[in-house]
């Protein structure tokens, strides 16, 4: 029976999860694996009657979770919703020790594993942070949708409105991607979350720190003692690592823009004020200085609008991907992990058989059995007895870790097709975005500096046609000569008295005389 065992191991070793598969298709089904459900099923509990040291719990969970993955992926094939979740409504908390926000959340279903239809509950960013760490650790293999940063925006406090809302929307996308998770949607952790009036009792029953660092340095050294990793992981790995550097560099020039703009935002504000003072000592040039001010407080006020538009909804997604690209490389990591056990599992398997190979020329003559007394055939006989047992146990183990492998690719392949659909719808929406701010930004400001111009030109104009009008001399005691002597009145004789008529005529008379 051992022999025909065997045999069939070979077979099977030669296409193992180690071997390549050739690049990942677009059209990729993600339950296109090698084994089916009920071969997974039967070495579940194949693999629950060896050794618990050597098959651990850890891959029997895996085992347990890709298979209800793989029935979920199945039964939501249509795009059937029937969980709906919205973040609204922060609120702030101030206690003795401490400050905080919590949100809102509000669930309305149908599935029949919830207890009612609707749930409103409210959460603080711990409380979402337990969620990501427990479907972590409870779906390995699954890329789990990143948290924002607790402190993403170095320009705001963490309790202004736009830090606010900000997180809101982060926090609103994290719990949309994982309720459309085909698996993660159905995960125990997150109906706790959704439903439970306080998780302080669940929130004790996390993972402590040893464990997380258990499984970081697990992690870790699959990377340097893997052997045979596919090409396609290979290749999986390098794409993740050029595009997380791409977009902290798309970040990192981000940040750079945000403060220049900043900094002359602040030289507007301090250009502005300058020709409004201005204007006040020189009384020609008012109007042109008046309009100048105009200028730069529209293109100040269109400038502001620009940075708030970049900082809350350019960034977010940028760092958002970031953070996606590091996801990705610690399900990598434990994808790796997981094909190292079963690595390991072969290895000893392979030591176990050329044990037994080289216990059949071995003299058993000289053992320490047969110094005690043993008869040398018998002891030869225990010892293939008990290396028959123990090869026995390790294929069995060896199924199951490769079963895991396999459950874990084909989750791998899945997630990682759905996050290029995601990104690529994404990526294209916060461009398009941006592209449609900075044009609206340069017209208002092309808008503010072309109504400055046009009045100015019309004040100049007006002031042209005013002074064309009215003509000044140099001489002001000169009589105007442009004035027609004609319309110059001579002034008129004083109306005499009786008295001064009589003294006329007498003056008169005496003159003729």
């Amino acid at each position: 029976m051992a022999d025909g065992t065997d045999s069939g191991f070979s077979e099977g070793q030669s296409s193992g999860p180690g071997g390549s598969s050739g690049p990942i298709s677009p059209d990729l089904d993600p339950l296109n694996i090698t084994t089916s459900t009920v071969d997974l099923e039967e070495s579940l509990d194949m693999g629950a009657e060896g050794d618990p040291k050597s098959t651990g719990d850890d891959i029997t969970t895996l085992t347990q979770s890709s298979l209800a993955g793989l029935r979920l992926d199945d039964a939501l094939a249509s795009d059937v919703h029937d969980l709906f979740v919205t973040v609204d409504d922060p609120e702030k908390h101030i206690t003795n020790m401490e400050s905080y926000i919590t949100y809102r959340v509000t669930t309305k279903t149908t599935r029949s594993d919830y207890d009612s239809h609707e749930y409103v509950v409210r959460r603080r960013y711990q409380d979402f942070l337990w969620l990501r760490e427990r479907l972590e650790a409870t779906n390995p293999t699954h890329l789990i949708p990143p948290l924002p940063e607790k402190h993403s925006f170095r320009r705001l406090d963490r309790f202004s409105p736009e830090f606010l809302k900000t997180r809101q929307a982060a926090l609103q996308k994290f719990l949309s991607r994982i309720v459309d998770h085909p698996t993660l949607s159905f995960n125990e952790n997150l109906t706790i979350f959704l439903t439970a009036k306080e998780l302080a009792s669940h929130r004790k029953q996390a993972q402590g720190i040893m464990g997380k660092m258990g499984s970081s340095m697990r992690s870790m050294a699959a990377g340097y003692m893997l052997k045979n990793r596919s090409p396609e992981y290979a290749t999986m790995q390098e794409y993740v690592n050029t595009f997380g550097a791409k977009m902290g560099t798309i970040d990192r020039i981000n940040q750079r823009l945000l403060k220049e703009m900043t900094d002359y935002q602040q030289d507007l504000r301090e250009f502005g004020p300058v020709f409004t003072l201005w204007s006040n000592s020189e009384t020609e040039l008012a109007p042109a200085m008046l309009g100048m001010a105009s200028g730069v407080e529209k293109c100040e006020k269109a400038l502001d609008q620009q940075i708030s538009d970049q900082e809350h909804v350019f960034a977010p997604p940028v760092k958002e991907y970031i953070l996606y690209a590091e996801a990705m490389k610690a399900v990598l990591k434990r994808r790796d992990s997981i094909q190292m056990e079963y690595e390991l599992t072969v290895e000893d398997l392979s030591r176990k058989r050329n044990d037994r190979e080289q216990l059949k020329m071995s003299d058993q003559s000289y053992s320490l059995g047969a110094f005690l007394g043993k008869d040398p055939e018998e002891v030869r006989q225990q010892k293939r007895t008990k290396l028959d047992s123990q090869i026995e146990e390790l294929l069995k183990q060896v199924e199951v870790s490769n079963d895991s492998v396999e459950c874990a690719n084909a989750d791998l392949k899945a997630d990682l097709e759905r996050w290029h659909r995601n990104k690529r719808r994404d990526v294209k929406e916060v461009f398009s975005e941006l592209c449609d701010r900075n044009i609206q930004y340069y017209q208002e400001c092309l808008s503010a500096w072309e109504e400055t111009l046009q009045e100015i030109n019309q004040k100049s104009e007006l002031e042209t046609a005013s002074t064309l009008a009215t003509p000044t001399s140099s001489c002001p005691d000169t009589p105007n000569l442009a004035t027609p002597t004609s319309s110059i009145t001579p002034p008129l004789p004083a109306t005499p008295t009786k008295g001064g008529t009589e003294g006329g005529a007498a003056e008169g008379q005496g003159g003729t005389q």
